[in-house]
This record gives C-alpha cells, structure tokens and sequence, in this order.
C-alpha cells in the first residue's frame, strides 16, 4: 500500500506494482495520512479527488489506524534493551578523540561490546521468558524473538571482528575461533552429557564433542575428555599418548605475545609435519576415532566433509578449515575459502537469508549486510546501531544515498520514527533524532508537533524538549493546544498557566476577561495561587493587569489592610486600566470601604469616586460599558430586571459617597 507524498527507491529500475482497491468505475477507494512514527491514518476517500468535494465518503466515518514495526518495542525485555543502548549511543556521539593517536580504535571496540553485552543480557532474559511463559503463544512470540537476537549476536559479533577490531596484519583466526565457541556450544552440551553418563567413553556423544572441541581448536578440552577413555595406559607410550602430545604440542598464533607471523608459520608447519608423518606411517590405523583426529589435524579436506554434520554450517565447517590449512588468514582472503565450504552444505541455492549476511560481511560488502538484515530482521534497531557504530569506524562514509542522506542517518531516522509513536519511548527517540545533522530537526519538528498529549504531564516533557532546542512555533502551539483544552473542560488556572507560558497575550486577555467573568457571576476567583502569584507576568497584557491587580486588591481588603485597598481600587479607577464595563463593580466593591466607621476614603479620592459615578451614569442608557467594548457585545440589551438592579446599585453608591463625602470633610477639618 502506497500513501500519498510516498516515494520508495528501486535497485536495476524496478517498478512497484500498483494495486487498486475499490470500485474503479465509482471511484471509490481508501486514502491515508502519516501519523506519528510507524502510523497511517487509513479512511473512505475519493479517487481521483475531486475539487470542491470532501475527501470523506458519507456512511463510512471511520478513520483506522494502522501500525507497522511496533510489536518487539511493547515487548518490555526489549524496551530495557532499547533503553540502555541509547546510553551507549549518546555516549559513542560524544566519542571523538584525536584520530591520529592509537587509542581510538580499542575505544569503539570498547563500545562495540557494551552493545553487545547488552543483547546478551537481552537474549538471556528472552530465553528464561520463553521457558516461564505461561500458554502457547506467548511461548512462540519470545522463541521468535530469541531466535531474532540470536542471529543479531551472531552478525554483529561477526562485523566487530571484520570491521571495528580489525588487528594489525589482517589475522583474524584467533577472533573467529572465540566467535564459533560463543555462539556454538554443541561440543559443550555432548560433553556433559557423555560425562555425566555411567560409562562416558561408549556415550553416543562422546566421540561427537572430541571432534568439536579439536575443529575448534580447544585442545585442552579434547584431551581432558580423551583421559577419560579406559582404553589408555598412562604408563605406555601408545597411539592415545602420540595424539595427546600432538593435541598438546598445538601452536596457536597470538599478536600480543611478541612471536612474530613468520616464527609462528614456521612453527606450524614443523608441527603439522610431524603430525602427517605419524598419520602416514600408520600410528592410528588400529583406532579410526584417533585416526580421525589425526586428519584434522593433518588438515584432511575430506576429513572435514565426513563431519559436515556436526559443524552444521559452513561457516563453522569455513573456521575449522582454515584452523589446520591456513592458520595465518587475512581478513580479506577468507572470501576465497568460502565456496568449497558453501559447496559442501548443497551450494548457494540452499542458503538462507543469514548465510547471505555473514556471506556479504565476509565479502566486505557492508551496505549488503545493512539491507539484508533489514529485509530479515524487521529490526531497525540493530541496523541503526551497527551502521552507526560502523560509521563512527569510518567504514560506511562511502555509503551514501540518492535521495538526500547518507545510510547511517536514514537508517537513524527510520529507527527513531518507531520509537516516536510508543508512548513510553519517544524521548529516546528525540535524542536520536539530534544525532542527525541533515534531516534529524525537520522529523523532530514533524513528530513533536503531532505527538498526541494525554496529559498534561506529557505535554511538558514535550515542551521541555521543545525549549532545549529552541523550537519556539512548535511550544507555543503545544501551549495554545493544551490551554484551549483546559479552558472546555472550565479549568481557567491551567489554561492561564498555558497562555502565560507561551508568552501569547491575546489568549491570557482573553482568560482574563474569562476570570473577571467568573468574579461576576459567582462572586469569587478560582485558581487563587496563580493569581496570587502571576509576579511580572501580568505585564503580559493589559486586561491581565487588570486582573492581577484587581485580586491584589481582594488580597488587602482580606488582610484588613483597608487603605493600602482602597488606593489600589482607586488606581485602578483612574487610570483606565479597567474595562468600562467592569467600573460599576469596582464602585460595588468600595461599597464596604465606604461604609466602614474609619474613614478610609480622602475629601479628593471621594471626589475622584464621584466622577467615575457619574461617567457610569452618563453613559447608563447608551453605553455598552455593562456589556462589552465591542460591537458584537452591544447587541446583548440588559433586560428590565438587569436595569433595575443596577439602578439600585447606583443609587447605593451614590448615597455612601455622599456620607462618605461628609465624614471625610469633618474629618480633615477637625485635624485643621
């Protein structure tokens, strides 16, 4: 299925093939729009679309949300996986010492095995998972899953020899023979059962795991178990006592132990010589289970054919051959010894989809081993990590893409886009997304302003992420979105919260106006601690201002702080600050101050009262003063009862500003 705007590359000029779904000749047919991360919004639409005619087809309403990708991330073993990662990730970013010292390469081997220690400790929990589940199906989904992280240790293990380590000289024997025992314990396992038996040396798997151990150059361990045969005389030299000296006399070529390529070669042909010259003057020929070492050791092609069936791929048959016929391999030659091996296991046709990565590894055809493990893993965690981590080698700057992106970072992008719509990962996904100098902002942008916010919680960690990186369109409209949501479910304090976090004035005026509102119908404020608190953010707008000011008000008159009141209600008269429709209950609320037995109110403020009472009056029967500032509200005619009440008010106000008058006049003149 193709979405619009969706375009895909095709290697050789391949064409996708077009389906139609829906009836062609009423044109009907499904459309769909990009969620966050692996989403589609699929719904009814009209194909083509018309102008002027909805998209949406009447009786089918719905919109389905489909998801891609997502089910291994719900997976909480995986998601432990996903999250100590990223510490490994961020922290290989911040990696960039001087490449010319020597210290950078055991570094990001260093890392290289923090990742992989991580997918051990990932696959080991899987694995008791899958051993404690419960029913049947949840047994199959982790046993999929550990076979997934399975071959996920095996490649990486594999490229972190080929292409991060990478020893001086090109020698990888050694690293490949600690490859095949750690990911291949078959010897292991025969062992212990033939010596946890009654009678090891007649086990069906004892021979099996003595012939593992020599394949994989574990010489001590295939001597150990050869003790156990009653068929050796310790006290006689025989042919169990010639191979054990073979087995013992073994070299093994180590770069850190100061012997030379050429001493070693020297070394190991001296003892493979000797080994043939027993094998041809017929040492073993009374026993052909010791003589079957004595071929491998000898480095016998056909030897290894005969146990094709206990090294069971051709990589392990690939290792062991190159252990006793050509020990001092080059990394870059092993490609070379690769088809006989192949050719024993029924050739190329039958590989699977794993033969052919650790084939294109061995090739070094690294963007083969990228696409073939995407195709088989459905995984983009792994391919984002290891592309990463092979960049950071410098082995992938070659590897760069026709549309806009080098492979590293479209495969970063992929991998952050499924963790942008799970609920609990998305900020793992933001700091991936950082990582990505060309395209990593434009997503970032993209998912954040589209992450769905559940909670106000949520949306401030949005927003936080938002402010670290200065996206100041996408915060303020996360704060318009949440404050209009907090203002329809009537939670006025949170929505101010939003407004005055986003700076928008327009939206706190009209919060403001939304509280004043409030203190007229109800006779109260909501919300106390933020209005208590709004500090220098009142400024933000006048009718904010007002506000602020107006529950400071409130705040004294409770303190029974009466004069500092009634200046501030004063101030607020005079200066116009308040809205005109708001005056006849500020003059309600000196109301008490007026009638208080202190005069609180001076011979010039009483007078200064008596004027905006008179405004108010003069402007009573035409003015929009009691029902907005605007046009639109002067449509909104006070009813007969309205009218009366606020005659009354009036009239109260009148009279107490007349005694108020009084009293205030024999008050100064008696302190004349």
């Amino acid at each position: 299925m193709a979405a619009n705007g969706m375009e895909e590359d095709f290697d050789d000029g391949e064409q996708p093939e077009i389906t139609t779904i829906g009836d062609p000749h009423m044109r009907l047919g499904i459309s769909a729009q990009w969620g966050s991360g692996n989403q589609l919004a699929v719904h009814a639409a009209l194909h083509p679309p018309q102008e002027g005619v909805s998209s949406g087809i009447q009786g089918s309403p719905w919109v389905h949300e489909v998801r891609w990708g997502t089910q291994e991330v719900n997976n909480p073993i995986v998601r432990k996986l996903i999250n100590e990662t990223h510490g490994t990730f961020v922290a290989l970013q911040h990696h960039q010492p001087d490449t010319t010292t020597t210290n950078r390469k055991p570094q990001l081997v260093t890392f290289s095995r923090n990742y992989r220690s991580v997918i051990r400790a990932c696959l080991l929990q899987l694995k008791q998972a899958e051993e404690s589940a419960r029913d049947q199906a949840t047994a199959v989904e982790y046993c999929e899953q550990v076979e997934v992280y399975n071959m996920v240790e095996l490649i990486w293990s594999l490229c972190e020899i080929l292409f991060v380590e990478s020893l001086p000289g090109g020698v990888v024997l050694a690293q490949l023979l600690d490859w095949v025992k750690w990911h291949f314990n078959d010897a292991d396992v025969y062992a212990r059962e033939a010596t946890t038996s009654d009678n090891p040396h007649v086990h069906d798997h004892y021979w099996s795991a003595i012939y593992l151990y020599v394949l994989q150059g574990r010489s001590d361990e295939a001597r150990k178990l050869l003790s156990l045969d009653p068929n050796r005389n310790m006290d006689v030299y025989d042919e169990y006592a010639s191979i054990d000296e073979l087995l013992r006399k073994m070299p093994f070529f180590t770069l850190y132990t100061g012997q030379s390529l050429a001493e070693f070669d020297m070394k190991w042909r001296h003892w493979q010589d000797e080994c043939r010259r027993r094998y041809s003057e017929g040492e073993f020929n009374t026993n052909k289970n010791l003589e079957t070492i004595c071929r491998i050791l000898c480095g016998d092609e056909d030897v290894f054919l005969d146990l094709k069936d206990l090294t069971e791929t051709w990589y392990q048959m690939l290792v062991s051959k190159l252990l006793y016929c050509n020990p001092t391999v080059k990394a870059f030659d092993l490609q070379y010894h690769v088809k006989a091996c192949v050719d024993a296991y029924d050739g190329h046709a039958t590989l699977e989809p794993l033969d052919n990565i650790l084939l294109a590894a061995i090739e070094f055809d690294l963007h083969q081993v990228i696409k073939e493990s995407s195709s088989l893993l459905g995984n983009w965690w792994f391919v984002a990590h290891l592309a990463d981590l092979l960049f950071q080698c410098g082995q992938l700057e070659s590897h760069s893409l026709n549309y806009g992106s080098n492979l590293r970072e479209f495969l970063l992008l992929d991998y952050a886009s499924s963790l942008m719509s799970h609920p609990s990962l998305w900020q793992v996904g933001v700091s991936y997304l950082d990582y990505c100098p060309e395209f990593g902002r434009h997503y970032l942008e993209f998912y954040l302003e589209r992450l769905p916010l559940q909670t106000e919680q949520k949306a401030l960690k949005v927003l936080r992420e938002c402010e670290k990186r200065d996206m100041k369109d996408i915060s303020h409209s996360i704060c318009k979105v949440m404050g209009v949501r907090a203002l329809r479910n009537e939670r006025l304090g949170s929505a101010l919260s939003w407004a005055l976090r986003s700076k928008d004035a327009s939206f706190a005026t009209f919060l403001a106006d939304r509280f004043l509102s409030e203190y007229s119908s109800k006779g109260g404020f909501s919300s106390l601690d933020l209005l208590d608190n709004l500090g220098t953010a009142m400024v933000l707008s006048d009718r904010l201002t007002f506000l602020g000011k107006y529950r400071e008000f409130h705040r004294l008159h409770e303190e029974r702080e009466f004069k500092s009141a009634a200046n501030l209600l004063l101030q607020l008269l005079t200066n116009r600050m308040a809205p005109k429709k708001f005056w006849l209950t500020l003059l309600t609320d000196a109301l008490p101050l007026l009638e208080s037995e202190e005069v609180i109110f001076s011979t010039q403020q009483t007078y200064e009262l008596m004027n905006c009472l008179e405004d108010i009056s003069l402007s009573f029967r035409s003015s929009t003063y009691l029902h907005g500032d605007t046009a639109d509200d002067a449509q909104l005619k006070p009813t007969k009862g309205q009218q009366e009440v606020e005659k009354q008010k009036l009239d109260l106000i009148r009279l107490a500003l007349a005694r108020n008058l009084a009293r205030a006049i024999l008050t100064e003149g008696s302190l004349e």
